[in-house]
């Protein structure tokens, strides 16, 4: 729109910044609308707006912006204000369908596909319109499915995190559902054993099969058709199988469906896993095992694992989940690759983690000084290793684990502020480090010694991590092999 013909403060209506552009396609179908209402001619409309119908059948079509002494004279000749002239809202679902198409026809969508253009009149049947319409809504669904790549998931996952920090990672909706479940088969104590889990597996009108031939991109797969939950056989599964299982369920409890974009289908996955570990270790349990540990001052992420039967990374989860909401305690969580590549972070206890410039943490490499990292050095695998770090962003303390997996080796860490050490075991150590990060200077550079020897001199073969190049796989559920679910669910369906 040129500037400056929507700038008279007059009708305040207007708009007059670059956020409120005018929709001339909008526009045009409220003024042929408004016209046809009245039983106007073109004809007729322009003798009484002082305009040729030529130019009038050019604005309706939304080919031209009428200036402000015209939008003035059309609001009076149709008997409207400005305010309705230039109305939001389509007058009727034809109007605004053919809105919809005729604003994909100049996208530059439509134009990729060389295709001729359809006109939009009053001619056009209903149904021809709807049709091509929900084709164009198909088109473009399918293309975000196919280009999704790296960064947009890192973007979402960084939303999703900014929200977990909203909430503390806390999400009582979970924690009812989770204790619905656990009232249902009288559990309230104790693990969870996979007797009572194939209870409340029943009690939700699901059986269980374990098969030799899951598709190999599934951890499990439900048949909602004939209430099945199918798991596989194999005991070499890095998960464990009760959480697998769980999570499956979560999914239906939670009443999901479909994912329509990889946002949404991370934060089914986050809201799964959290359902799954507030059944393995249900929220009141818990917290009174964690409220004994704080008033003892012997909070110890091994001792939440021990008491309930789960893996130290699901206790370590499941503890920044309860810590802010029950004990008052900030908490970062690190999961990091022993090349020192994060994995999975979370923190709301003001800890300075890297990220690149969408905000996201995964995929940044951790200071070599700090606890995530120190500890794959450390001879004693079997005990907790626990440090003080000094960073620009003050004094945390860390205790960390590491694990192996087909992966590699990951170190697990939870870590606090100074202020809120003394409620934790280990906070006696004397490991002290001093991080400077993000100052190059600080671990990213190599030392000058270093660099004045071979500078210039060394030509590393780097391991290329192809998939970083690469678009997220397609489908709404990215790296599923559909027709190879679809054929199992056939084949032992009996169909």
């Amino acid at each position: 729109m040129a500037s400056g013909t929507w700038n008279t403060p007059a009708i305040a209506s207007v708009p007059d910044t670059a956020d409120e552009q005018l929709d001339p396609i909008s526009l045009g179908r409220r003024v042929r609308h408004l016209r046809k209402n009245k039983g106007l001619t073109l004809e007729d409309l322009g003798a009484a707006v002082g305009s040729a119908p030529s130019q009038l059948s050019l604005i309706e079509n939304g080919k031209r912006e009428p200036k402000l002494g015209l939008l003035q004279s059309l609001a009076r000749a149709l008997g409207v204000s400005i305010d309705q002239l230039l109305g939001a809202e389509p007058p009727t679902r034809r109007a605004a369908l053919e809105i919809e198409l005729e604003r994909a026809q100049r996208g530059p969508l439509y134009e990729s596909l060389g295709l001729p253009k359809v006109r939009v009149s009053s001619r056009l049947p209903m149904d021809v319109l709807e049709s091509l319409v929900g084709l164009q809504h198909e088109l473009e669904r399918r293309l975000n499915e196919q280009v999704a790549t790296p960064e947009e998931a890192r973007r979402a996952n960084t939303e999703l995190r900014r929200k977990m920090r909203e909430r503390n990672n806390y999400f009582a909706e979970y924690e009812a559902e989770a204790q619905k479940v656990l009232s249902s088969v009288g559990h309230s104590s104790g693990p969870l054993s996979q007797h009572v889990i194939a209870d409340i597996a029943a009690h939700l009108g699901f059986s269980l099969h374990h098969v030799s031939d899951l598709p190999h991109s599934t951890r499990s797969v439900t048949d909602l058709k004939n209430h099945r939950i199918y798991l596989t056989q194999s005991q070499r599964s890095e998960h464990d199988p009760r959480s697998v299982l769980l999570q499956a369920l979560g999914h239906y409890v939670l009443g999901h469906e479909t994912p329509s974009s990889y946002g949404e289908f991370l934060q089914q996955r986050v809201a799964t896993n959290y359902f799954a570990a507030a059944l393995l270790l249900p929220e009141k349990a818990t917290v009174e095992f964690l409220q004994r540990a704080k008033a003892a001052k012997e909070i110890a992420v091994e001792d939440i694992r021990d008491a309930f039967a789960v893996s130290y990374e699901t206790a370590a989860h499941r503890f920044t989940n309860l810590a802010t909401e029950h004990l008052g305690i900030q908490v970062h969580f690190q999961k990091v690759h022993e090349s020192g590549i994060i994995y999975k972070a979370y923190e709301n206890d003001g800890v300075t983690f890297p990220s690149d410039h969408t905000g996201a943490i995964e995929g940044q490499p951790i200071c070599r000084f700090w606890t995530s990292r120190e500890v794959f050095d450390v001879a004693d695998k079997f005990s907790a290793y626990n440090q003080y770090t000094d960073t620009p962003a003050g004094t945390f303390w860390c205790t960390a684990r590491t694990e192996r997996s087909s992966g590699g080796e990951f170190s697990l860490s939870i870590g606090v502020p100074y202020a809120q050490v003394k409620w934790f075991r280990g906070r006696e150590t004397t490991e002290r480090s001093k991080s400077l990060c993000p100052d190059e200077n600080c671990c990213r550079r190599p030392p000058r010694s270093l660099a004045d020897d071979w500078a210039g001199f060394a030509w590393p073969s780097a391991r290329a991590h192809s998939h970083l190049l690469a678009a997220l796989p397609p489908g709404a559920f990215p790296g599923v092999d559909e027709t190879e679910v679809y054929s199992f669910l056939a084949a032992h369906s009996g169909q």
